[in-house]
């Protein structure tokens, strides 16, 4: 029960300091948001088929993670209602 109070004071802490600190700092608040928006942009334009600086490809089988989910559910299953 300890974590749970914990855990919801440190949320309420750190929801008002992320509210609080840009009122109080306003300029590095906005250099900090304008670097940001220019690496996202920077990101965005690298990810465009059309890009040189595209080096990786991600593969993801989602596919093969769906089909094996589903049977190692039944074989667990299966294994469960055969030791009963």
């Amino acid at each position: 029960m300890g974590f749970l109070w914990a855990s919801l004071v440190g949320s309420i802490v750190l929801t008002v300091l992320l509210n609080v600190v840009p009122r109080l700092f306003p300029g590095p608040s906005q250099k900090a948001e304008q670097r940001l928006h220019d690496y996202l942009v920077d990101a965005a334009d690298a990810r465009s088929p059309e890009s040189p600086r595209r080096k990786v490809q991600v593969f993801f089988p989602w596919k093969g993670m769906l089909i094996a989910s589903v049977v190692l559910t039944i074989l667990v299953n299966a294994a469960g209602w055969f030791v009963r």
